[in-house]
């Protein structure tokens, strides 16, 4: 069952990236204390590596157990390992490296020479081997339930890899699946599909930039998700649109509260 989107509209890109930072310390913090750990899915791209570097400029980044989180990614480029255009060697550096999180608990998607070499589907299963077995008998389904999943909003309405209208975005069954033919470069990628996106409970989609007004627009307007990915991307408690002033410049005012501008 879809969640309505909230909305949060912040002054700029920086604001907007410091805020959501406080509030995923906030989110795993909560999780580490009920459940003992947290998981989250991490995003590339501006917006999520903005909110990586400001989450390790942020003092409070200390009440994190590192230790007890896992580290998802949304997607990947199927590029070599360490490749800069890479989203984990970006994570890395813009935070990964200045924590002490727990190796084995971070997961990043094969590499293009990797074990699987460049079989981007066997790359794909092999992901989701992995996710479903860090899902135990309480998540119902083959992922963990992730406390908290990012996603960048592509100018194109695109989330992850899954771009409108390819055969990626219309996948019901597989966690995971390779890309061919991405519309950006790099053609080849591997993604979490739909299904995988909204077993988390709460599914974040960051957006900032007037170049990115047109796709809130039109994936909060109802349009659907083989048109419009981000449309179909939500959480099992909450979705979070967090945006900038300027990609929410063509919603409608009464889409969000005037408090969040």
């Amino acid at each position: 069952m879809s969640t309505a989107p909230q909305l949060v509209v912040h002054r700029d890109k920086e604001l907007m990236a410091q805020a959501a930072a406080a509030r995923l310390i906030t989110k795993i913090v909560d999780a580490q204390a009920s459940r003992g750990s947290a998981s989250v899915v991490l995003t590339g791209g501006r917006n999520g590596n903005g909110l990586l570097a400001a989450l390790a400029a942020a003092p409070a980044r200390d009440a994190i157990d590192w230790a007890r989180l896992d580290l998802w990614w949304g997607d990947e480029r199927f590029l070599p390992e360490g490749d800069p255009e890479r989203n984990v060697t970006q994570a890395r550096e813009a935070l990964l490296d200045a924590v002490p999180l727990d190796p084995k608990r971070v997961h990043a998607m094969p590499a293009s020479d990797g074990p699987h070499g460049t079989d981007v589907d066997a790359a794909a299963a092999a992901y989701a081997e992995e996710l479903a077995a860090a899902a135990g008998p309480e998540n119902h389904g083959p992922v963990p339930t992730f406390d908290v999943l990012m996603l960048g909003v592509g100018p194109d309405t695109h989330v992850a890899s899954l771009f409108p209208e390819l055969p990626a975005v219309r996948e019901t069954e597989r966690t995971v699946v390779g890309v061919h033919g991405a519309p950006k470069p790099p053609p080849t990628r591997v993604t979490l599909t739909l299904p995988a996106i909204r077993a988390a409970r709460e599914v974040w989609l960051l957006a900032a930039g007037e170049d990115k007004a047109e796709a809130a627009e039109i994936a909060l307007a109802g349009a659907g998700e083989i048109q419009a990915p981000a449309a179909g991307a939500y959480g099992r408690s909450r979705t979070l649109w967090l945006l900038d002033r300027a990609a929410a410049s063509q919603l409608p005012r009464e889409l969000y509260p005037a408090a969040s501008a």
